[in-house]
């Protein structure tokens, strides 16, 4: 199965475009959206191309294939617009052999982590910085942003294909960060 993942919308419309692009290219089973979707939140500048009412639309035509989570600028307000749910703090994913465990990265996150199983992946958003790394006996993964990317990392997003998390530059499509899951 494969999986994309994104976080950190903001509203951003080209952002949004680019990502439903690669997601259709990709033929991924499900869009894995990790929260702030929609706000740029009060302490953020506006993003490029802030429509976060075109950007509702234009997600809302894969909502059966969006699995998504509540982050910290995210609000009943926007879930107005949203076509599938937005509003839980976490959603988990069972694989074959691990579960996703799926969190914007406020309240969960590698230093207040939710229980976790050996094996299982920590998949959270929210620090605008991609990551991708085996920590003790789980992992974690985190895509970076796609419209307010942190430190000199560029846009991204990530996919698991195959047992391998990767996070990829949105404009290149360049690797940042990889780690390969083992039993």
């Amino acid at each position: 199965m494969k999986l994309m993942f994104a976080s950190d919308l903001h509203g951003s419309l080209s952002a949004t475009d680019k990502i439903l692009e690669l997601f259709e290219q990709s033929q991924a089973s499900y869009l894995m959206l990790l929260g702030d979707v929609l706000n740029h939140g009060p302490r953020n500048p506006l993003p490029d191309n802030y429509q976060p009412a075109q950007v509702a639309e234009c997600l809302n035509r894969y909502c059966h294939k969006i699995i998504a989570v509540r982050g910290n600028c995210d609000s009943e307000v926007d879930q107005m617009l949203l076509s599938f749910p937005v509003m839980a703090d976490f959603q988990q994913v069972l694989l074959p052999e691990r579960r996703l465990f799926l969190t914007h990265g406020h309240l969960y996150h590698p230093n207040n982590l939710p229980p976790l199983a050996n094996g299982d992946v920590l998949v959270y958003g929210h620090t605008h910085l991609p990551q991708a790394e085996r920590q003790g006996e789980f992992y974690c993964f985190n895509p970076g942003s796609l419209s307010m990317p942190k430190g000199s990392f560029a846009a991204s997003y990530g996919t698991l294909i195959d047992n391998v998390l990767s996070v990829n530059a949105l404009h290149s499509g360049k690797m940042v960060a990889e780690v390969v899951l083992t039993h």
